[in-house]
């Protein structure tokens, strides 16, 4: 077999100042081993960014020798169907791909030194295994969104901080974007084709993807990819990031450690069950969480006791199907502290949730609401259609907003429910500002932090306030992971006087 080729790109030619202008940032990641340049630029006639990946080249014929090879892997490789659907077997199934396909470019190219033969490796094994040309993408965690509309478009790409950009990704065929969501479905038990020409499914990593087939799609075969995001939300990082106050941030925290219920709203993309996450890592280890996702995307302190559950759609003949409802039922047969749970739809999810509540059961949910009001206007009117009397079991709302011409999240209101269900916003969040404003004197909060925890208004600001230094510090000392925030937390429900003289004299914390 001819030598392997393998190309560097070539060394950038020198631009004309227009060129150089167009360059708005670029940074590297790492892509499984490969090194990938991401540059992010402005082009003459096009009105969004344009997002570049570079990545190390093969020539066409090393190409053409790859894929031949990538067929002989799949070939030679035996997995069972029970193999490629459970997710646990994963990492054993790359395991016999990696061997199998060290062998095959050992065998075919004994010259090979082993950083290429570890490029080479992760092209075949994302080639059989990931999702092709999409991996590079998928690999950056600055993206929110990876969406192909149609194999005439290229592939767009929702950038954390740029928003939606073009990229230099693009299938070339409908065929090529159909294999890839036949694969995913595949993988975990369902079918896109003309019968059903749309799909909902996941990735094993927790990605949510969504694709539809034309003419259901009039351009063509779509794919939309919701990235999950490795390194979770937690309150300093939103406080470094201006999304909340770190006095919120505190009447949260004494929101959770005394049990008292939350709503979190907001429309699309305000980053809702993100902010669940990071209000999650604030629960005591000493209880047990139950969550309820649609597909999983919380990821709460390693240490904690949690039972995370996800619901399943019918199977092709339409059976298997478990639902929101039949899981949140079950979760109190389950001995539940806390209930966490994804998106209130229906009238009976609402219904069995605020029955939770009144028994005594602490229930974090999210909900489709633009502000605390509508949140309110919701949960009382058709499909889910609440009596407000039942809704003084909810103790706050938390509004997130996300300001599209800005490109930027906020918590917009916190609001405090009070007895017939009307609400009371605390604090807002003023546009030209910037800042979480306190527009309104806490009142329902008050009587029931007094019945129940003995605390008078005094107190309750000043464990706020206490609790807000707290934030504070873990902002600055760069305490941004959900272990490292649910082991500080967690330390402060055994030991205040300890962590609060850590803040008092900025010592480093040396837990977890």
């Amino acid at each position: 077999m001819a030598d392997l080729v393998i190309l560097m790109p070539a060394e950038p030619k020198q631009k004309k100042p227009l060129e150089r202008e167009g360059l708005i940032d670029s940074y590297t990641f790492d892509n499984e081993g490969i090194q990938v340049l991401a540059k992010i630029v402005a082009k003459n006639g096009e009105y969004v960014p344009y997002y570049e990946v570079n990545v190390r080249e093969l020539s066409e014929g090393t190409r053409l020798v790859l894929n031949t090879l990538k067929g002989e892997l799949i070939t030679t490789v035996k997995l069972d169907i029970t193999e490629i659907m459970d997710p646990k077997k994963g990492p054993e199934v790359r395991k016999k791909f990696e061997q199998r396909a060290n062998f095959l470019l050992s065998k075919h190219f004994p010259t090979l030194s082993e950083e290429d033969k570890k490029v080479l490796t992760a092209y075949l094994l994302q080639n059989s295994l990931g999702l092709g040309e999409l991996e590079s993408l998928m690999h950056d965690e600055n993206l929110e969104e990876v969406a192909i509309n149609s194999s005439a478009d290229p592939v767009w790409i929702y950038h954390k901080k740029y928003g939606w950009c073009k990229t230099n990704v693009h299938l070339k065929t409908e065929e090529s974007i159909y294999d890839i969501a036949s694969m995913i479905g595949r993988r975990i038990g369902k079918q896109i084709n003309v019968l059903n020409p749309v799909m909902d499914a996941h990735l094993q990593t927790g990605d949510r993807v969504n694709a539809t087939l034309f003419p259901v799609s009039s351009f063509g075969n779509t794919i939309t990819i919701r990235k999950f995001s490795r390194n979770p939300w937690t309150l300093p990082y939103l406080i470094e990031l201006n999304c909340i106050s770190p006095q919120v941030s505190g009447l949260i925290w004494l929101c959770i450690q005394n049990e008292l219920s939350l709503l979190v709203s907001g429309g699309t993309g305000s980053g809702k069950t993100s902010f669940l996450n990071a209000i999650s890592c604030l629960i005591p280890a000493n209880q047990r969480i139950i969550s309820i996702e649609d597909t999983r995307e919380l990821t709460l302190p390693h240490f904690l006791q949690w039972v995370p559950m996800v619901t399943r759609e019918a199977n092709a003949e339409g059976k298997g199907e478990i639902t929101m409802l039949d899981l949140l039922v079950n979760s109190l047969r389950q001995r539940p502290d806390r209930i966490i749970m994804g998106e209130v739809r229906k009238q009976r999810e609402a219904q069995i949730l605020f029955e939770a509540m009144h028994t005594g059961h602490s229930v974090y949910a999210t909900l489709h609401a633009d502000n605390a009001a509508e949140t309110i206007t919701r949960l009382t009117t058709p499909p889910i259609d609440m009596p407000k009397e039942t809704l003084s079991s909810l103790a706050a709302i938390v509004v997130q907003f996300r300001h599209r011409r800005l490109n930027v999240r906020r918590t917009l209101e916190f609001a405090e429910v009070q007895k017939g269900g009307e609400v009371n916003v605390l604090h807002r969040w003023d546009v030209k500002t910037d800042k979480m404003n306190e527009v309104g004197k806490m009142m329902s909060l008050s009587s029931t932090l007094s019945l129940y925890a003995g605390l008078t208004q005094k107190e309750i600001d000043q464990d706020v306030s206490e609790k807000a230094k707290i934030f504070l510090w873990m902002t600055k000392k760069g305490y941004k992971s959900v272990n490292t925030v649910g082991s500080i937390v967690s330390h402060y429900y055994m030991n205040p006087e300890e962590v609060n003289s850590l803040v008092a004299k900025n010592a480093d914390w040396l837990g977890e």
